[in-house]
């Protein structure tokens, strides 16, 4: 795709600075963004990420791209064997459950679908070939049935997060694990016989969890990805790890962008799941619409931290009212006036009101900013709608609306009037006219049973 015209700019954790997106192949983005694991219910921090990544999905797709996206589920955990325990059922049982849930909340919040979601229990065999390499090439060893990789094998460890190695050891507690030749040395195999093992050449067991990733990648793409995505939290040392494996095992370094979206607070602390300060999605979405939740979690750049609270979620109700409110308008006088014509080009091709909105997400997807755009078109919408504006403007402006809406993954379906609405509609505007207003509130009611007013 030839974008030189105005480059997409995409902030690479690697490097730590802006730089022009280029895909490795043609046309098409390869991304993959760290999953759940599947032991609890997925939170509105939780969410973020997944709302970010749909966006930069759905900007991907809009720009025209064939577009690969891959995210994993770990259904196999040392939290999970907990909750099993607790709940008194299986670890598959626990998993399914939660995993389930996490779909159900990603649907409710209008996420593409994924290309595909590998579980870690169905790509064992791949993971012990995996770590088994990397023994035969000095890149780790086993200690008393588990497997660590030897981190000063590798020159290049903490470049992602911007750690060194010195400075890590400062902190570390040397009688952590006297088995170890490193005390930072990470597990890619741990020796248990508690919960699901598996039968490996050190003993039964299960991977390490910075091992997953980096096989479920290898196996679904056979190379190097466009993007490798997830939490701020994830860079270390999850995603260093990841990297680490893949620099020495496949010679690159997993992925040619890295990005890490920012964390989100609760009333100005941090929220997490051990401290039991959350917010489940589902309860959540249950006492307000997902588009607003959406809109406030787009209102801040990726990579700046964020801060729920009832405030800010009230302003953010109150915005996705007004869109929601000037997107009816707008429709209803188009169809009345039978010049509604929404076909699916009107989401792909767009000029002149996108131009700052696409501006906005090239230069490292600036949500704020696209979304400062989205609230202008809006006000001139209204504009538009009180001078009544010729159709042929109000359609422009309508499909202009409906590409940002797709983008930013709000979702604003409208059914069509029927005859006998759009009858109803013609006869209430004339009784208005007529100032016969008993009459009118007599339409009125009707409109209002059908769920057009």
């Amino acid at each position: 795709m030839n974008r030189s015209w105005n480059p997409l700019l995409i902030y690479n954790t690697y490097t730590r600075q802006k730089e022009k997106f280029k895909t490795i192949e043609d046309n098409k983005v390869k991304m993959y963004v760290c999953g759940p694991t599947v032991y609890n219910y997925i939170h509105i921090g939780n969410a973020r990420p997944i709302i970010f990544f749909d966006l930069v999905h759905r900007y991907f797709k809009y720009l025209g791209y064939e577009v690969e996206f891959v995210s994993n589920v770990t259904d196999v955990d040392d939290k999970i064997i907990k909750r099993a325990l607790e709940e008194g059922v299986t670890e598959a049982q626990v998993s399914e459950k939660y995993l389930n849930y996490f779909l159900e909340s990603t649907r409710a919040l209008n996420t593409l679908p994924l290309t595909s979601m590998p579980k870690v229990t169905e790509n064992m065999n791949e993971m012990i070939k995996f770590i088994k390499g990397l023994v035969a090439e000095g890149y780790a060893y086993e200690a008393s049935g588990d497997v660590y990789f030897r981190i000063n094998k590798l020159q290049e460890y903490g470049r992602l997060s911007g750690k060194k190695i010195e400075e890590l050891e400062v902190g570390v507690r040397i009688d952590e694990d006297l088995k170890k030749e490193n005390p930072l040395d990470f597990v890619l195999w741990k020796k248990t016989n508690q919960g699901i093992t598996w039968s490996a050449p050190w003993g039964k067991g299960r991977p390490g969890w910075h091992t997953e990733c980096v096989v479920m990648i290898d196996k679904q793409f056979g190379s190097q990805i466009d993007i490798h995505g997830g939490g701020a939290d994830l860079q270390f040392p999850h995603h260093e790890n990841e990297m680490a494996q893949s620099i020495c095992m496949n010679g690159h370094s997993l992925a040619k962008y890295w990005m890490h979206v920012g964390r989100l607070g609760l009333n100005n602390e941090k929220m997490s799941k051990s401290l039991g300060n959350v917010i489940n999605v589902q309860d959540l979405i249950r006492s307000i619409d997902p588009n607003a939740f959406r809109l406030f979690m787009l209102s801040v750049h990726y990579r700046q931290p964020i801060n729920y609270s009832e405030e800010t979620i009230q302003v953010a109700i109150k915005e996705w009212q007004k869109i929601e409110s000037t997107y009816g308008q707008l429709f209803l006088k188009l169809d009345l006036e039978q010049t509604l014509d929404i076909e699916e080009e009107s989401v792909i091709e767009i000029e002149g009101l996108m131009s700052s909105f696409t501006e906005a997400l090239d230069d490292d997807f600036n949500t704020a900013n696209a979304m400062a755009s989205l609230y202008s078109l809006i006000k001139e919408i209204n504009k538009m709608i009180r001078a009544k504006a010729a159709p042929a403007q109000c359609k422009y402006a309508l499909m202009t609306l409906q590409n940002m809406i797709y983008i930013l993954g709000f979702d604003l379906s409208k059914n069509r009037l029927t005859l006998e609405e759009r009858d109803l509609m013609k006869a209430w505007e004339e009784a208005r006219s007529a100032k016969d207003f008993t009459k009118a509130d007599e339409i009125r009611t009707k409109l209002q049973d059908f769920g057009v007013l």
